[in-house]
């Protein structure tokens, strides 16, 4: 028999006592705790427990904290099919005048000159329905579309690969051949899957190890949608395995890392040819088109 769950908020002023709520809680038999951001800058616990234990947790925790914490009444919690709920607000993202991506379970009409990807999430990252994705895959289509006939000759790389997704755009749109590399072999797995999966495997090919592995390959595009951190170093790489006059895109990237980025860009002998930016979930994030420098 399913047993009923409550939910119960504990308001409080700073982390150490929101800390004292969790330890608390768990002590008391909660189920899972979720932090999220309180009234008047305070810090709000929501502390999921079985309805028969609520009223012993909430004493445990005015007793335990006493002013210190604002406990509000149990609530219900309405029972869901958690094997359907991840669904829930998923659906076809146009990312580029020529590109979908849409997941397995969504009906989508494309029209004429779309190509649908199918991608559903998984442990990779990369389904269209991040800002830094979309940046991406909507500079890769204004790159490949600007190649005109010649994009039937075109090498891409998709670095730091996550679920193939750039490395399948670029197929899709055109490209020749597109390879991806990352370090997790989770996410090699989930491209060769899904590259299958979208009839693209001919075109496309995933690997597990680091860039140094595909010298001397040149690449008429690379693209990495990758933090800071990750790209950082790689960039003078990329700089090295682009083919004359081709093009490097990054993605991944906030506005606060637009300094570092470019100053690493310009040791590398790039250059900033266009820069994008997409707002997403409170953050805005920045897309680049690199070329070499004159």
């Amino acid at each position: 028999m399913e047993v009923a769950t409550v939910s119960i908020d504990v308001d409080v002023a700073d982390d150490a006592t929101a800390e004292r709520v969790a330890a608390e809680a768990w002590d008391a038999g909660a189920l899972g705790l979720e932090e999220q951001e309180g009234s008047e800058g305070g810090i709000r616990v929501r502390i999921y427990a079985p309805e028969l234990q609520a009223a012993q947790l909430c004493a445990s925790l005015e007793r335990a904290l006493g002013a210190a914490a604002r406990v509000a009444p149990a609530e219900p919690v309405v029972p869901r099919d958690w094997s359907q709920a991840w669904r829930d607000g998923l659906e076809a993202v146009r990312v580029s005048p020529r590109l979908v991506v849409a997941p397995s379970f969504v009906e989508t009409r494309a029209e004429p000159e779309e190509r649908v990807l199918i991608i559903d999430p998984g442990q990779a990252f990369g389904t269209g329905h991040h800002a830094s994705t979309r940046l991406a895959l909507s500079l890769l289509d204004d790159v490949l579309a600007g190649l005109g006939s010649e994009v039937e000759h075109a090498r891409v790389l998709d670095a730091g690969t996550g679920t193939g997704v750039l490395a399948m755009g670029a197929a899709a749109l055109g490209a020749a051949h597109a390879i991806g590399f990352d370090l997790d072999p989770v996410a090699v797995c989930e491209a060769r899957l899904n590259a299958r999966l979208n009839a693209l495997a001919a075109r496309t090919a995933f690997f597990i190890g680091p860039l140094e592995a595909l010298a001397p390959i040149r690449f008429h595009v690379i693209v990495a949608n990758m933090i800071r951190t990750e790209v950082m170093p790689l960039i003078p790489g990329f700089a090295h395995a682009l083919a004359p006059e081709g093009v490097l895109i990054l993605s991944g990237l906030l506005e606060a890392d637009r300094e570092a980025i470019e100053l690493q860009v310009a040791r590398s002998g790039l250059a900033v040819a266009e820069e994008r930016s997409e707002a997403d979930g409170g953050d805005r994030w920045v897309g680049y088109r690199l070329g070499p420098a004159a």
